[in-house]
């Protein structure tokens, strides 16, 4: 494999593990109705707020969601809501295999 084809793969796969927990993709859900501010996102995951502005910080670094500072309130918004179509294809996969295991079973 070449080098180029490696630092995709690699970039590919950074973004695939930053929505690998649960509650990261609650929170891309929840930004996917549009900007929300951390106390929002906070209350939605159900976390404190040091560790939902941690996933935040994860989520930003990777490309997925953006900030916004208005005075002492930060915002957050959805940078690649493509990212909700990927979501869309894991629920097709997830509802075939249930599909597939209730025609085993019945």
């Amino acid at each position: 494999m070449d080098a180029e084809r490696q630092k995709r793969l690699e970039a590919r796969a950074r973004i695939l593990k930053a929505v690998g927990n649960a509650s990261r993709l609650l929170i891309l859900e929840e930004l996917a109705s549009g900007e929300k501010c951390v106390a929002d996102l906070t209350q939605a995951v159900g976390s404190d707020i040091s560790t939902v502005s941690k996933h935040l910080s994860l989520l930003k670094s990777v490309g997925l969601v953006k900030d916004d500072k208005r005075g002492n309130q930060v915002f957050y918004s959805l940078l690649a809501p493509c990212v909700l179509n990927f979501f869309d294809c894991v629920e097709s996969v997830l509802q075939a295999r249930v599909q597939a295991q209730i025609e085993v079973i019945g």
